[in-house]
């Protein structure tokens, strides 16, 4: 595999997961608990758009073939989109977006942390979406400790949302199959694993002072990123169901 495919790789599945997370949690836009999620959550779905929408743009550039952001967000079919199983869950209540949500960031600032220079515009667009998921990580670490020592429902529910996605938690890890390549090309800095063992060391900070468990460790395999849920189906259909009714319509 060659540098240039490994690096299509990567960015489609960046892309994709921010696209996922995004949509997914929109869904709560008017009916989160309170007002000011409503705000919140409307305004980080609309971040991780944003972010997957410039991942899509890099991608467009690196692959060459015609298509433009737009086409490769929303002109495929289900099974061809590549996020992490951890995303394809149904939105579920307030406490499993949150423990999916929290899951999510922790990983996703691994990951950003593993992207060095060897690629300049993506190493460009990750130095801006750091500063901008920091305060994701502030609105889901807040909720994470309301939820854990709010009482006995709260801390019910968080910690049963936590064991639903904690098998598929770490499988924003998968590793690429060219994952070597982008090591060599600079493009990561570290291997996936070693980002993995940076995400449980924050999670350890995070979740064994709130009594809470840790995700299991999983032995990856090839289904961490295949194997679209019904949810994720549905999900599609929402989503793609302006660009499929108007022909030629952006975003």
């Amino acid at each position: 595999m060659t540098a240039s495919t490994a690096l299509a790789e990567l960015l489609l599945t960046m892309a994709d997961d921010e696209f996922v997370a995004g949509f997914m949690d929109s869904e709560w836009t008017g009916i989160a608990p309170i007002l000011e999620e409503d705000v919140a959550m409307s305004s980080i779905s609309q971040d991780e758009l944003g972010h997957a929408k410039a991942l899509y743009e890099l991608l467009a550039e690196v692959l060459d073939d015609g298509r433009d952001a737009d086409a490769i967000a929303y002109d495929r079919e289900p099974e061809a989109y590549r996020h992490a199983r951890l995303l394809d869950r149904p939105r579920g209540d307030w406490a499993d977006t949150i423990a999916r949500r929290f899951l999510y960031e922790l990983a996703d600032e691994a990951r950003l942390a593993s992207i060095g220079g060897g690629y300049a515009p993506l190493a460009d667009l990750v130095a801006k979406l750091r500063r901008e998921e920091r305060y994701h990580r502030m609105h889901v670490l807040a909720w994470i400790e309301r939820l854990a020592t709010g009482g006995p429902e709260a801390r019910g529910r968080l910690v049963a949302a936590l064991a639903g996605a904690g098998e598929a938690a770490a499988t924003v890890f998968t590793p690429l199959d060219g994952e070597a390549d982008l090591l060599r090309a600079g493009i990561l800095t570290r291997a996936f694993d070693e980002a993995e063992a940076a995400w449980r060391t924050d999670l350890t900070r995070v979740l064994v002072p709130l009594g809470l468990d840790l995700p299991p460790r999983i032995e990856h395999g090839p289904d961490g990123r295949a194997g679209h849920s019904d949810a994720f189906r549905w999900l599609w259909g929402e989503f793609t169901s302006v660009r499929r009714s108007e022909v030629g319509a952006t975003w």
